[in-house]
């Protein structure tokens, strides 16, 4: 058991450190043209995924994309749930996996 938490772990901070790392090189490439809603599905989908804090602390620490609405919006809803399922995943010890 101790293992699947270690492993739930990891990948929480493996989506997230993915999330950071997007952004810098979405960035990178759209570089101050950033009307383009380039990549968005992508930040989206790393946040579904469980990245949604790491995105959200890195688009303001890169500033970037913060004029987005719908990012600015989303990000946040989907971190209030990606830590909702957290906190129900570790509190009932993954059991809702096994039925």
């Amino acid at each position: 058991m101790l293992l699947l938490y270690i492993a739930f772990i990891v990948y929480i901070l493996a989506v997230n450190f993915y999330a950071v790392i997007l952004l810098r090189t979405l960035r990178d490439e759209n570089g101050d043209d950033c009307k383009a809603n380039t990549g968005d599905g992508k930040i989206i989908l790393t946040a579904i995924l469980g990245g949604a804090i790491g995105a959200y602390v890195s688009m303001f620490i890169m500033r970037y994309k913060i004029k987005n609405v719908l990012l600015m919006v989303l990000m946040p809803v989907i971190a209030v749930f990606n830590v909702y399922f957290f906190i129900v995943a570790f509190r009932s010890g993954f059991t809702f996996f096994i039925r």
